[in-house]
This record gives C-alpha cells, sequence and structure tokens, in this order.
C-alpha cells in the first residue's frame, strides 16, 4: 500500500469512528473513552486527535459527546456558525500541519443562533457583527438550509483561505466533510 493510500485509509477510518460514536450517543450506550486518570497523564506527553471538528460554540453542541469520544481524541475548533475566520482557520492549520491530522469535520447544527442573527441582519455589535460577517447563508431564509448551505460554504472556505489545507487535501490525505447536528436526537447527518 502506497503511503498516500495509508493517509486515505486514516481519514476514512477517523470518519467511520465517529460515526460510531455518533450511534452510541444517540442510542444512549456510550463507552466513554479515554476519560480515565491515565488518559489525563499520558495527554502531558502530547496530543494525536484522530479528527478535527470545527463547530459552533454553542452549549448543546459538544462534539466529545456527540461522538462518544475522550481527552486528546478530537481538535476541536468552536466558533459562532462553525466559520473559518482567520483565528479558527489558524487553529485548524496547526492540528493539519503540525499535529498531521486527517480529518476534518465542519459541523452545523439544529436552531443554529449565529446563522439566525445572520439571516436577520441586525446589528447587534462590532464584534459579533465582524463574526456574522463570515456566516453564509445563500441567501436562504429557512435556518435548516442556510446551516447547510453554510457548512458547504466553509468547507470551500477551507481550502480557498488556506494554503496549508489545500495542500494537505490535495497531497497528504486530509479530507473535509460537512455534517449536521440534529439536537433533539442526537444524530449527526452526513452532507454530500
Amino acid at each position: 500500500m502506497s503511503s498516500s493510500e495509508n493517509k486515505e485509509s486514516e481519514a476514512s477510518a477517523a470518519f467511520k469512528r465517529l460515526s460510531s460514536g455518533n450511534a452510541r450517543f444517540q442510542s444512549n450506550n456510550l463507552d466513554h473513552p479515554h476519560t480515565t486518570a491515565e488518559r489525563r497523564e499520558q495527554s502531558t506527553l502530547g496530543q494525536a486527535p484522530f479528527a478535527i471538528i470545527l463547530n459552533c460554540a454553542d452549549s448543546r453542541v459538544i462534539p466529545e459527546l456527540i461522538f462518544d469520544q475522550g481527552i486528546g481524541d478530537l481538535f476541536d475548533v468552536r466558533v459562532a456558525g462553525n466559520i473559518p475566520n482567520p483565528s479558527s482557520l489558524g487553529s485548524i492549520e496547526y492540528a493539519v500541519a503540525v499535529l498531521k491530522t486527517k480529518a476534518i469535520v465542519v459541523m452545523g447544527h439544529e436552531a443554529c443562533g449565529a446563522v439566525g442573527a445572520a439571516i436577520k441582519g441586525d446589528e447587534i455589535s462590532p464584534n459579533l457583527d465582524h463574526l456574522l460577517s463570515f456566516v453564509n447563508t445563500g441567501g436562504n431564509t429557512d435556518v435548516t438550509v442556510a446551516v447547510k448551505h453554510n457548512v458547504k460554504a466553509c468547507i470551500e472556505s477551507l481550502t480557498k483561505n488556506s494554503d496549508i489545507i489545500a495542500n494537505a487535501v490535495e497531497n497528504e490525505g486530509v479530507e473535509i466533510v460537512g455534517a449536521y447536528y440534529n439536537l433533539g436526537s442526537g444524530k449527526v447527518d452526513w452532507l454530500k
């Protein structure tokens, strides 16, 4: 197997691991992996997360719970509207370039307040207005449709605005997928 094939399988395995964890979360049959004192101690030596999750800062959307993972498994980048602004983009670049993480998930969610605010277009504060300027609703007024559009736009933005990520996708087996989290059921829908 070539090095490229091995890296591609690494990303594929990561997405399968996330899907399995989400199935456990939905059925309330959690493993709670990597949550022991031993794991905490091991984490002082460094990190090797198997997936990057760019998701909303919403308190109801917690990747380690949604995907039934533990300490050091996921590299969470949380910002309202799951947007790749310069700070979150730099964080993802670090995980790709330094930590060599091969799987990136951009995850929006049901009833996202940031996307709802972007649809309304009200001026709230200079900082929040600046943040919301990165949300791409595609002109949609239905929050669910706008969230899914925003996820796809954010995926495009990752490779458009980062040579590091674009190169990793093109040459290093990094894969990016979109996701939509349903609050009530706990189900993650993978977006194609």
